[in-house]
């Protein structure tokens, strides 16, 4: 499998697996392709990779710069980050992660923040202890990870795209 920065012409298909992931969801809100297309035009997109596999692009990860109390201090959200169904269960989301993080670390990123499943996100480094809290959702699912010594503590916000 490869994993390499989207382009223009990967556009189409990444929003295809966006929505084909995201669909069987209970949690989803079902605009997950309209934010990263809203995240791109708006050029809020740190990072966009994607993962090839037998020629097909079969998954997809976007980072998008976040605020903490309202201050941009080199910290990015990751997500979301899908694969299509028929490669789900098969490591593409972690390897996705995985190297979308080892390049924020390459591009001095202070960290990265998500909402998400702490048993599936702790496995990357992540911890949801209460620092970083996001509207009126669980603690334990605001999840962090710094990249240095510095550990985030307040209100996170995303982009605009994906408020």
């Amino acid at each position: 499998m490869e994993i390499r920065p989207e382009n223009s012409s990967d556009y189409a298909a990444i929003e295809r697996i966006t929505r084909a992931a995201f669909a069987p969801m209970p949690f989803s809100e079902g605009n997950e392709a309209e934010c990263i297309a809203k995240l791109r035009a708006d050029g809020d997109l740190t990072l966009s990779l994607v993962a090839i596999k037998d020629a097909k692009l079969v998954g997809h990860i976007a980072f998008s710069p976040v605020f903490i109390n309202d201050s941009f201090d080199g910290w990015c959200g990751l997500g979301p980050v899908s694969a299509s169904p028929e490669a789900q269960r098969t490591g593409i989301g972690s390897a996705l992660i995985k190297e979308g993080l080892e390049r924020l670390r390459q591009m001095d990123a202070a960290g990265c923040a998500l909402i998400g499943d702490p048993a599936y996100y702790s496995r990357f480094g992540f911890v949801g202890d209460g620092r970083l809290s996001y509207r009126n959702l669980p603690a334990r699912i605001v999840q962090w990870l710094a990249f240095n010594d510095t550990k985030p503590s307040g209100v996170l916000r995303y982009s605009p795209g994906l408020e």
